[in-house]
């Protein structure tokens, strides 16, 4: 009797791939096992990130083996791009006929998995469900919701999110994971130490600098947003803390445009894009992250970096709620009263709240056994 399983995971972007690792890792482990059953992983990549910088590197630095397939869908508008990912993974599951799809996090390439998955009746499970904002001018935001309705299994990283599915009635679906991404912090952490050499290149000393991120459209669209988030990020550097600012290629296309006279002070460090690895290793030697990423907020969090989040709101409260984290909008003024509060503490400890909200680093695990579990059932179950 044939007990192969396939499962397949979609990505698109950064965040999804860091996701990815440890569930790939997760199948790797149980396919040593002569007593379960066999797990076949088809990865798909929908090319939503498709340059080297911010695609390949991550799969070859984090030991995640090469999508088999890659629909290079590319840029482009939200309802453009949403409708050409959803032909082309709709093509490519009904030729595969996956027993069930695995999405992850809040991105187009989510929503359009979701999308076509349910409508060709494939089980769906969505890693990191039931993250709210609250606020529906966020693209994710809209993305995060449509998934969750649609998905069959909702794995929930924190008991907020636990709680927000609760509260839109889908508590029949929702199981608590923990957080993948703190599987993959903890996994990589010493990797990067070994094998980042990113601190060699910059001027900066481990324990002295601000890391930078900046790439939501809520900032990079807004003219006065992103002048405000740069004029700061220029008055910091000059207040004698070095940042180091790997600029994301929607924020470096806006920028000329947005900008035109914006010049970055001496003691900020504009590079390309980084790896996995060398941001980690950015990250976890930093004074201080600013940043409108959730995921770095997160990594800042499990790292012991005191985070700045320049945006209205946060999906990761936990963060907040931790003292881990500070919430701004891009306001110069509140930037600048955090940057000053974070420079007055000493060094931060943020492991037991950590562990209180993102589990204990076994969340590929779980996820794995929740979906092989609903599976089971599913073939159980007599049909009607």
């Amino acid at each position: 009797m044939d007990t192969t399983i396939k499962i397949m995971s979609l990505v698109g972007a950064r965040p999804q791939f860091i996701k990815l690792a440890p569930l790939a890792r997760a199948v790797d482990q149980m396919n040593q096992d002569p007593a379960s059953p066999n797990l076949q992983h088809v990865i798909i990549h929908t090319g939503q990130h498709y340059d080297y910088g911010m695609s390949d590197i991550f799969f070859d630095e984090l030991g995640i083996p090469h999508p088999n397939i890659n629909l290079g869908v590319g840029s482009g508008r939200h309802g453009v791009q949403t409708g050409k990912m959803l032909a082309g993974i709709e093509e490519v599951l009904i030729e595969q006929q996956p027993d069930l799809l695995v999405i992850f996090g809040d991105t187009n390439s989510t929503v359009a998995g979701a999308l076509a998955a349910s409508k060709l009746h494939i089980p769906i499970a969505h890693v990191e469900a039931g993250l709210r904002s609250f606020n529906r001018s966020m693209p994710e935001e809209i993305n995060r919701i449509v998934a969750d309705h649609i998905s069959d299994i909702l794995l929930a990283p924190t008991p907020t999110a636990i709680q927000h599915l609760q509260n839109e009635g889908l508590s029949d679906k929702t199981i608590s994971s923990g957080d993948i991404m703190y599987d993959t912090v903890l996994h990589n952490v010493q990797l990067a130490e070994k094998k980042s050499e990113i601190l060699n290149g910059l001027p900066v000393g481990k324990g002295s600098y601000a890391i930078a991120t900046c790439h939501r459209a809520e900032n990079t669209n807004d003219p006065q947003r992103l002048r405000h988030i740069f004029e700061t990020f220029n008055a910091i550097a000059e207040r004698g803390t070095p940042i180091v600012l790997p600029l994301h290629p929607r924020t470096k296309n806006m920028l000329p445009n947005v900008l035109p006279d914006w010049r970055a002070h001496e003691n900020l460090f504009v590079i390309e894009p980084v790896g996995y690895l060398d941001m980690m290793q950015l990250v976890h030697h930093a004074r201080l992250a600013l940043t409108d990423s959730g995921g770095l907020q997160k990594e800042a969090f499990f790292l012991n970096t005191p985070c700045i989040t320049m945006r209205d709101e946060t999906e990761w409260i936990e963060t907040v709620e931790a003292g881990a984290n500070i919430i701004t909008s891009a306001d110069p003024d509140r930037i600048m009263e955090a940057y000053k509060y974070w420079m007055r503490q000493e060094a931060v400890d943020f492991g037991e709240e950590v562990q209180k909200f993102f589990g204990n680093a076994d969340s590929a695990g779980r996820t794995l056994k929740a979906i092989l579990a609903f599976l089971n059932e599913k073939t159980l179950s007599p049909t009607i």
